[in-house]
């Protein structure tokens, strides 16, 4: 029996010798082997597995440039950190992927605060009519009540909660994305970023502009959450590979965890 297995996304050939082998693959109609490799880019087939058409010229530029700024969230990002922890540790691959993917899944500059702040951007007025003030207000919605549980309300969605200023590289990113990009909610984000920090009394966070970079592109905040995730990926994987040859003593921050170690003090 060779029946081709078909979801909206693929659509599989078998090879007629062997049922478990594949002849033949099409992703949103195109044949993979033959139409696709060799002829475009991987952002373009990362587009084509989660949107029903290829992407535009000004698109596919718009998701690579985000893909690169997202490719390594560096030492300081807890999702990398736990990667390299995992490798240092002498960790399955694996381990260290699903670890960055753990700790990078959450609202303090995970994923989950990429899905909220873009439905924050899907609730807010169109961009060329929005002001500041309205902004502000679906913003503020966003932040998770207080509770028992957790006795501060959450911060807003897309900002450094415990930010004193707004990162060169958040600067950085949101101006040249806004520019390749063009797109409505990265250009007014990038001409009002100072009155918007200023109204959530928070520094804008680079979950905030990949927020506002994946909605003008055009995907839903689960969408988003996923992208989010796979395209931070790159940067756990190299620096726990890099740990994983390194020493305990060599590891970054390794001092400062150390400066307040009872058992350093009782030495």
């Amino acid at each position: 029996m060779t029946t081709p297995i078909r979801t909206r996304i693929w659509d599989e050939q078998p090879e007629p010798a062997d049922r478990f082998a594949t002849r033949a693959a099409r992703c949103r109609g195109y044949d993979v082997y033959n139409d696709l490799l060799g002829q475009v880019r991987w952002v373009d087939v990362l587009w084509l597995l989660f949107r029903d058409e290829a992407p535009s010229p000004p698109q596919a530029a718009l998701l690579d440039a985000l893909a690169v700024a997202l490719a390594n969230a560096g030492p300081r990002d807890a999702a990398v950190h736990a990667a390299m922890c995992a490798g240092l540790g002498r960790s399955p691959a694996a381990a260290a992927l699903m670890a960055a993917l753990a700790v990078g899944a959450g609202r303090h500059g995970g994923a989950q605060e990429v899905a909220a702040a873009m439905a924050c951007w899907a609730r807010a007025p169109q961009a060329d009519a929005l002001s500041v003030a309205a902004w502000a207000q679906a913003w503020s919605a966003a932040a998770a009540p207080a509770s028992a549980i957790w006795p501060e309300a959450d911060h807003p969605p897309g900002f450094e909660p415990n930010g004193v200023v707004t990162a060169g590289i958040v600067r950085d990113a949101l101006a040249r994305l806004a520019a390749i990009g063009s797109g409505p909610r990265l250009c007014w984000l990038a001409a009002q970023r100072a009155d918007v920090e200023a109204a959530m009394g928070l520094p804008l966070a680079l979950s905030g502009v990949a927020a506002a970079a994946l909605a003008d592109l055009g995907f839903s905040p689960e969408q988003g959450e996923m992208l989010h995730l796979l395209l931070r990926l790159p940067g756990a994987a190299a620096h726990a590979l890099e740990q994983r040859g390194a020493s305990y003593k060599d590891f970054p921050f390794f001092a400062l965890e150390l400066q307040d170690d009872p058992l350093k003090e009782a030495a």
